[in-house]
């Protein structure tokens, strides 16, 4: 069940959806492998894939601080090493996950 905060008196969730794309050398290494594992520790719904121009492409959705404590421990997973740069969109969560799964 969703965490829900009031804020002057309006209910309001507190689950976003996290929207990323990893460049660097993050094909043929592991990397989505890895995320998922990772989002083994978390409770976040979502995929990681690859993309046809080198990035990786990852949706997740859960509560604001799991989101962010879930993208900083795929850098601690020793995958920093591996991303140049990390471009991530948030916004409202849309309910549609369900599960981690590594998308082709």
């Amino acid at each position: 069940m969703p965490q829900v905060a009031t804020v002057k008196g309006i209910m309001t969730s507190s689950r976003r959806r996290l929207h990323v794309f990893y460049s660097g050398h993050v094909q043929g290494v592991g990397f989505r492998y890895a995320v998922k594992s990772v989002a083994t520790g978390f409770e976040v719904a979502g995929s990681v894939r690859n993309l046809a121009d080198g990035r990786v492409e990852l949706l997740a959705e859960g509560d604001d601080a799991e989101l962010k404590a879930f993208q900083q421990a795929i850098r601690d997973e020793g995958l920093d090493q591996f991303i140049r740069d990390e471009q991530a969109d948030w916004s409202e969560a849309q309910g549609d996950l369900r599960g981690f799964e590594i998308s082709r």
